[in-house]
């Protein structure tokens, strides 16, 4: 029973998915509106940089905090 409510839970967040991303069209981005002012492109290191490498240096920093400040407090429990 359990097996059957996942695979209805996942088919269901797979349909939506796929609903979304039909739906929305990219061509309204083909046209500009007035004051748009578009900068210069990004190559591809810098596209790394910014989605790839910043989350993943954000992310283990968040996580280095959360594991210093567990190690101190758990020290201090047993001190």
């Amino acid at each position: 029973m359990d097996k059957k409510n996942a695979l209805r839970a996942g088919a269901l967040a797979a349909g939506t998915t796929l609903m979304m991303l039909l739906m929305s069209s990219p061509a309204l981005a083909l046209s500009r509106d007035d004051g748009d002012d578009p900068g210069k492109g990004l190559n591809v290191a810098e596209t790394l940089g910014l989605f790839v490498a910043a989350p993943i240096v954000l992310y283990l920093v968040i996580a280095g905090l959360i594991m210093v400040t567990d190690k101190t407090r758990k020290q201090a429990e047993q001190g």
